[in-house]
């Protein structure tokens, strides 16, 4: 089979096509005839050797991947072959067949497409864990969503509407902010031309944001504070602007504000620790909802960037560009789909 592999820890331009041996599913383990992978910043920090959790060269990187059941290991009896479904891995995602294991498979329902699937588990994934395990969003709130036109901010803006909140997202450009608003962002506000403080306190009635969601890091943390409402909540999801924030703990005392971190990689064991089987119910019921709510229309996946396999240099390319606008995905073989 064809797969991409990473020779050695460094640039993800030095990936390359490569033939690899068709693996066998183990014990509690499914293999995907794969239709699609998803391409995200975190691979670039496990090509670099730079992710909290170290990859041994050589290996096939990709944790993200939707495809139909080719084979089954012993002791699986939740799926069939033939069965449309999409999975998180720990790596070997751009591949061909991918191996994975049982607990981290998910049944894609009818009407929904693999490739729409694919998007769902780690950036709505991540969103949701954020939103609603983390910092308990409820409807009628308000909540401000920073790098909202890329993939994990427009699951968040979704996430938030769905909920019922009142979603104020942030991008860099015009057209991130129309994004933005058609996945439906009641206010959006472009920092490339202005801060966002002073607007979100403006739209507020001078209250602030009463959650939060940064996947942003650097100075939009303290200004994010700035502008939380008293009691609010501040998810950090991660730090798309390469700087690692200082906090203002001042701020959060005086405002009474709960600052959340969220490693979502480590509930399907992809971190430091491996909580996946811990997880595994948890994980199962919101990627149940999630994908209903995908095929039913009240979600939107946005795919912004396609490419075949043998491109995946281009498609990283174009995410660390900061030029996607929604989910970057590459084509495996789209007829798996068919």
């Amino acid at each position: 089979m064809q797969a991409i592999v990473c020779e050695q820890l460094g640039s993800y331009r030095d990936l390359a096509v490569a033939e690899c041996d068709v693996p066998s599913p183990g014990p509690g383990q499914v293999r995907l005839r794969a239709a699609y992978a998803s391409v995200s910043f975190a691979i670039t920090l496990v090509i670099a050797g730079r992710y909290q959790r170290r990859s041994e060269p050589p290996f096939v990187p990709g944790s993200e991947v939707s495809g139909v059941v080719d084979a089954i290991g012993e002791g699986v009896d939740a799926f069939a072959v033939g069965d449309r479904v999409v999975a998180i891995v720990r790596e070997g995602g751009y591949a061909e067949h991918v191996v994975a294991e049982a607990t981290t498979v998910y049944p894609v329902p009818d009407g929904l497409g693999l490739d729409r699937a694919v998007n769902v588990p780690i950036s709505y994934g991540t969103a949701y864990a954020g939103l609603i395990w983390r910092a308990g969003l409820a409807a009628e709130e308000t909540l401000l969503v920073h790098g909202a036109a890329g993939a994990v901010g427009l699951a968040a803006v979704q996430i938030g509407a769905m909920t019922g909140a009142r979603v104020i997202a942030t991008a860099s450009s015009d057209a991130k902010c129309e994004a933005a608003q058609a996945a439906g962002a009641a206010h959006t506000i472009n920092y490339a031309r202005s801060g966002f403080r002073d607007a979100v306190k403006e739209l507020t009635d001078g209250a602030g944001a009463d959650v939060v969601f940064d996947p942003v890091g650097g100075d939009v943390l303290g200004e994010s504070l700035r502008a939380t409402a008293v009691e609010g909540r501040v998810v950090t999801a991660g730090f798309a602007s390469g700087s690692i924030p200082q906090v203002p703990a001042n701020i959060l005392l005086v405002k009474n504000i709960s600052l959340l971190g969220l490693n979502f990689s480590e509930y399907f064991g992809w971190g430091v620790r491996d909580r996946s089987v811990e997880f595994a119910p948890r994980l199962k019921a919101s990627m149940a909802t999630l994908l209903e709510a995908a095929a039913s229309g009240r979600i939107a996946p946005v795919i912004g960037h396609r490419r075949p396999l043998e491109e995946v240099v281009a498609a990283l390319d174009h995410l660390v560009e900061r030029r996607a606008i929604g989910k970057v995905v590459l084509v495996i073989d789209a007829e798996v789909d068919a």
